[in-house]
């Protein structure tokens, strides 16, 4: 340990040579007889259960007997006694080492420890003279020998490639990491226990398939072998879940990964977890009302109340406003594209407030284009866009008063889409000439267009109940209620660029 200390004060810091000290120890643990990888360890407490059971105890007071395991994470004092610091999934707790309780030969086991060491221990819990509850270690063994030097502790893992690439050192370094995750945990059992309670049931659908459906994206293509033929991951979940309502399953929903070969920036990930959910005899308010549910729900399971705190904005979660894309608009722009009589005249409004728009869009191609352009950055406080044009919603139902838009909804928060839904299409002759617009879009060049299928059309045809569904972003939830500037910290293992190792 000492000779690893040496090393780690001089300026340059060679981690082969640190590397090449641990195996040293780890060769002096096997010539002592101790295997440096050891087996099952019976732990009775971990920290967070010490400090529940043994936290009163008076000052130099001994408590009970504890077997713990975890990995060292601080030695301090190299003599004939030592103090550390041992960390599990709780938490931390001091742990103290002395020649006279251990003996000889294990004290010198207890020398050639290094920080990163995992072990399992058994002592008396003890309040120190400065209050700090310990244990006094009567035995240990050795679990796992950590062959590689952990970052230097006063500078932490800060590298945010390291920390994304190598995440399970990133858990090590940083518990506010760990506890971002046993959120997201949190978050997603809330939101099940939410739609269990209001009798949804939880499903599973296919991940690969010969046609990627339920969303305007580019699909990942893989090939299977035996039959010879190529199939897509999945973009969304939805067409198959409104087929299991075709088949009388009357409130469905998934917890899912969807997978969309696209860009990455700060709220996208090529794989991403998406909660889909659909309500027969509902339609797009029943489905507002469960966003706002769940939303909220979730908020209180974290913090106790819907009000929260997103890279220092305050935002409350409940009772937001509902606005249609086209009064965002005009209220923002002072230009009313839903009064268009001709493409042209609405070119020529885009063209007055600086929107771009490519040649294909229709009216509402170039509304939602204002809106993504003008509105959507600036929707801070949560609100429910609602009444998306028909041209961009291939699967939305047209609004009963006006067939130019659908009776959908997003619902933004922090100027970001966190969930998407509408009253379902189940008019499949509707459906099917929908489809045929998307391949005539495809072969204009549209490549997230939608592709005909024909099986759900099929399916439609047997006779889709009026329904509701809705689409959460599991992901950017999460990134709200734990205060996540990118979607990478609430992904365990985020997609990286490939480099050399």
């Amino acid at each position: 340990m000492a000779k690893e200390k040496n090393i780690q004060q001089n300026e340059v810091v060679d981690e082969n040579e640190l590397i090449k000290v641990r195996r040293e120890k780890l060769n002096a643990f096997i010539e002592k007889g101790v295997a440096p990888f050891g087996h099952r360890y019976e732990v009775t407490h971990h920290a967070e259960d010490i400090r529940k059971e043994f936290g009163n105890i008076a000052e130099e007071e001994e408590g009970g007997e504890v077997q713990i395991a975890g990995r060292v994470m601080a030695i301090r004092g190299h003599g004939k006694a030592s103090f550390g610091t041992l960390s599990d999934r709780t938490g931390s707790i001091q742990i103290y080492f002395k020649l006279d309780t251990l003996g000889e030969e294990k004290y010198s086991q207890f020398k050639l420890l290094d920080i990163g060491d995992i072990i399992g221990l058994r002592g008396k819990v003890f309040k120190t003279k400065r209050g700090e509850l310990t244990v006094r270690v009567e035995n240990f063994e050795l679990l796992s020998k950590s062959l590689r030097p952990l970052p230097e502790k006063f500078h932490g893992l800060k590298d945010v490639e390291i920390r994304y690439r190598q995440r399970y050192l990133d858990l090590i370094m940083n518990p506010e990491v760990r506890d971002t995750f046993l959120k997201r945990t949190e978050i997603i059992k809330s939101m099940r226990k939410y739609l269990d309670d209001r009798n949804f049931i939880e499903v599973e659908t296919p991940i690969l398939s010969t046609i990627a459906g339920g969303a305007a994206a580019r699909p990942f293509i893989t090939h299977h072998n035996t039959l010879d033929t190529d199939l897509y991951l999945r973009i969304a979940t939805e067409l198959n879940l409104k087929r299991l309502i075709v088949g009388g399953f009357e409130r469905v929903y998934e917890i899912g990964r969807i997978f969309r070969n696209e860009g990455m920036d700060n709220r996208h990930n090529p794989e991403f977890t998406s909660v889909e959910i659909y309500q027969a005899y509902g339609d797009y308010n029943d489905l507002i009302d469960v966003t706002e549910g769940i939303c909220c729900a979730t908020a209180e399971k974290i913090f106790g109340t819907t009000k929260i705190t997103y890279q220092g904005v305050e935002l409350e979660l409940k009772n937001p406003p509902r606005l249609s894309m086209n009064d965002a608009v005009k209220n923002k722009t002072g230009k009313d594209f839903l009064s268009c009589a001709t493409v042209e005249e609405a070119r020529k409004m885009a063209d007055e407030i600086g929107v771009e728009y490519e040649e294909r869009f229709g009216i509402g191609g170039i509304l939602n284009a204002a809106f993504e352009a003008k509105v959507e950055d600036d929707l801070i406080q949560p609100i429910f866009i609602t009444h998306h044009p028909t041209e961009i919603s291939p699967l939305a139902k047209r609004n009963p008063d006006d067939p130019r838009i659908t009776d959908r909804f997003e619902f933004f928060v922090y100027g970001r889409e966190l969930a998407n839904g509408f009253t379902e299409l189940n008019d499949p002759i509707d459906q099917k000439k929908r489809f045929e617009e998307q391949l005539q879009a495809r072969e204009a060049g549209d490549e997230e267009a939608h592709v005909m299928d024909t099986d759900f059309i099929r399916a439609l045809e047997y006779g889709l109940p009026p329904t509701g569904g809705l689409g959460i972003g599991v992901d950017r939830l999460v990134m709200l209620l734990t205060d996540a500037p990118s979607i990478r910290d609430v992904l365990l293992f985020p997609t990286m660029k490939v480099i050399a190792e």
